[in-house]
């Protein structure tokens, strides 16, 4: 008999959601160009308070939320890679790379835009203050930057897929409910996704979105 256990908090799957949709409106917005680009921006404001928020919260989280607890070191990838070892609870080492990687493009994008400029359409707020050099290079990194974007999502999308076609093992559920199924008793008894937790992790978004509001307006 299986038994659900909390794997992900309400804030982490509300942050994976959420980042997502940002994506895929960024892509739309850009794509349509003209005044959607301002909407463009937005979701890239968006973007860059969830990522500040996921890095902070990648160590102050919950258990399974936490860098310390899922980025693998080398003798824990090859181990993984070599089929000794499952990939736990969590993200397994793999998934805990792509989830690295994933944050720092997104990053990346979310920064240079910020200093971008389309000489049409849209200015980032920052450009004003950096030099016309600068301002080239950044806009330059920010429309390349989108491929690295694009071919991770890929690789997300087709690692979930080969898991839910391949391996039986339903990936997307868990990061909606948040749970998974265990046949055995939870190898690790954590607080995960307790009232207390989610304050502060409410409370840090709000910092952060702040911050950045007073920041860029």
């Amino acid at each position: 008999m299986s038994t659900p256990v909390r794997i992900w908090d309400l804030p982490t799957r509300l942050f994976h959601w959420t980042l997502a949709i940002c994506i895929v409106l960024g892509i739309v917005f850009v794509k349509i160009g003209g005044n959607a680009m301002q909407w463009h921006a937005y979701c890239g404001y968006a973007a860059l308070a969830l990522i500040l928020f996921r890095v902070i919260w990648g160590f102050i989280g919950s258990w399974y939320a936490r860098f310390t607890n899922f980025i693998p070191g080398p003798a824990k990838l090859m181990t993984f890679l070599r089929g000794q070892v499952d990939g736990g609870l969590g993200h397994n080492p793999l998934g805990a790379l792509s989830v690295i990687a994933l944050l720092s493009v997104i990053l990346i994008q979310a920064l240079t835009g910020l200093f971008a400029d389309d000489d049409i359409f849209f200015q980032g707020p920052f450009a004003k203050y950096v030099s016309n050099n600068t301002v080239a290079l950044l806009t330059s990194i920010h429309r390349f930057n989108q491929y690295f974007i694009f071919a991770l999502v890929g690789l997300h999308i087709a690692a979930i897929s080969y898991y839910h076609l391949v391996k039986r093992e339903n990936l997307i559920r868990p990061m909606i409910t948040g749970d998974k199924s265990l046949t055995s008793k939870p190898p690790l008894e954590v607080e995960i996704d307790s009232f207390r937790q989610r304050m502060l992790a409410l409370a840090v978004f709000l910092l952060i979105s702040l911050g950045l509001y007073f920041l860029i307006a």
